[in-house]
């Protein structure tokens, strides 16, 4: 029998609470995006990858037992057919719940087949998340629970990588910074390798870099830089699962932005730290590996099975589960109408 978690009154939100039975939903979700975008792999053809994706992600979502609002999508309704900000998705029962999607974090990385590429799923109380509607970009500094409590995202990068060597008992040289690896970040690079600690370059997929910078024993201790405004909003949801911290600015790329972004109401001196880009206490976080990364193992195909691994997260709990499947497509062509044999 489902079980229902009433939250305090106060909150202002509808009586039924996302509940744990959630994440066991989700995660069948992230599956069958990743199986799909699986195909994919090294064809060099991102477009057809991130098409495969949604398409199995959005037939999936719908079995899901909740009233979902995309709030982080595929875009707006114009641009994208499925998955779009604001589209309604769930079978109509259950919670109300704000949705962030990404179903494929890492695109680029998917279609040259490199590592670390994720189908990603976030879930929380309705009204709960952030709307970047006019801003695409934010400067972003993500780190784990030892040193969440002594960064600064206005403080300079030499302060800011000190305070995270001191706060894991360590020195500069032994922090490994993630930074997507772009133009805008020539300057921010040369002041971090001037602090003696290391850095690891990404192409792509800033979601799993932040979760990266979470977690214990991946090696990366903090993400720096500026990406994408929907990621740092997923990137808030791991965040309320797992501790630590991020903090973001909105980054417009060009004064037209800049002014939409104002006269949208935003401040774009004002720091957004974890619970403005997410509030609450009940997110779920699901991800499933792609192709091959730190984080997850990527899909594997054989004649009649594909296995895949995820991570599944529930803030209110803080509990964390590994989840290694596998799949027999001839039960998955049963019942979806993705054929993940090809997912075209």
């Amino acid at each position: 029998m489902t079980e229902h978690h009433h939250l305090p009154s106060e909150l202002d939100v509808p009586s039924e609470a996302p509940d744990r039975n959630l994440a066991m939903e989700l995660v069948r979700v992230t599956e069958a995006a990743a199986m799909a975008a699986g195909r994919w792999v090294g064809r060099g053809d991102k477009n057809g990858a991130d098409g495969a994706a949604v398409r199995a992600m959005r037939t999936l979502v719908q079995t899901v037992s909740m009233n979902g609002v995309v709030v982080i999508g595929e875009g707006e309704k114009d641009e994208a057919p499925m998955l779009f900000n604001g589209e309604r998705i769930g079978d109509g029962t259950g919670p109300e719940c704000d949705i962030a999607v990404d179903p494929i974090d890492g695109t680029t990385l998917t279609a040259k087949g490199m590592t670390n590429a994720i189908a990603v799923l976030a879930a929380a109380e309705r009204g709960s998340m952030f709307d970047p509607s006019a801003v695409f970009y934010m400067d972003k500094l993500v780190t784990g629970p030892e040193a969440a409590d002594f960064v600064d995202i206005d403080a300079p990068v030499s302060v800011n990588i000190r305070r995270v060597a001191k706060a894991k008992r360590s020195t500069p040289e032994d922090v490994t910074v993630v930074i997507l690896d772009r133009p805008r970040h020539e300057g921010l690079i040369q002041e971090v390798r001037e602090t003696g600690a290391r850095i690891k370059l990404i192409s792509d997929g800033d979601v799993a870099g932040s979760i990266l910078a979470l977690r214990e024993g991946t090696g990366i201790d903090l993400l720096l830089g500026v990406g994408g405004t929907p990621e740092g909003i997923i990137s808030a949801c791991a965040v309320k699962c797992l501790g630590g911290t991020i903090q973001g600015k909105l980054w417009p790329k060009d004064d037209a932005e800049r002014q939409r972004a104002v006269d949208a109401g935003h401040d774009l001196d004002r720091v957004l730290t974890t619970d403005d880009l997410v509030s609450g206490d009940n997110v779920f976080f699901a991800a499933t590996g792609i192709t091959d990364g730190e984080l997850l193992r990527g899909v594997r195909y054989r004649a009649e099975t594909a296995t895949t691994s995820s991570i599944v997260m529930r803030s209110r709990s803080g509990t964390v589960r590994r989840i290694d499947s596998e799949h027999r497509l001839s039960k998955l062509r049963a019942y979806s109408a993705i054929d993940f044999d090809r997912a075209k």
